[in-house]
């Protein structure tokens, strides 16, 4: 698969953030860099929901090219890459947030925690606010 940017279908925004992000696999990859800390290839690989290697390389340049990650080099192993949130990446904190609380409301089985799903109920701005801070952004 190309790592280029769709073609535009239509003007509608809701199209077009589901040309970057509409499968699950990258809103896991966004997930676990902003929730789990994962930089690594290899950490994303270890996730619960089992991505394969060819699906995690494609879904890390398609969001690269994207320009909502970036790589760059890793200090504890200059031959590997770090993923990182980029501005534009950032941006999909809400989102992010928005997607837990509902997925929290409506599934019984929820992992979530449910003080943290009551904090980002409450005090969203201070959520956005310190994951921002987290992610080098504050």
């Amino acid at each position: 698969m190309s790592t280029s940017v769709p073609p535009r279908r239509s003007d509608c925004p809701i199209s077009y953030s589901l040309d970057f992000l509409g499968d699950k696999w990258s809103l896991l990859v966004i997930r676990d860099i902003l929730f789990g800390g994962k930089r690594r290839y290899g950490e994303f690989l270890k996730s619960d929901e089992k991505i394969a290697t060819n699906i995690l390389a494609d879904r890390l340049s398609r969001l690269e090219a994207a320009g909502i990650l970036k790589k760059a080099p890793d200090p504890d192993a200059p031959a590997k890459s770090l993923y990182l949130l980029t501005p534009k990446g950032l941006d999909l904190i809400p989102v992010m947030l928005e997607l837990a609380v509902w997925g929290a409301k409506h599934d019984p089985g929820t992992g979530a925690p449910t003080a943290y799903i009551r904090r980002i109920k409450e005090d969203r701005e201070a959520v956005i606010a310190e994951l921002r801070k987290a992610h080098g952004k504050g």
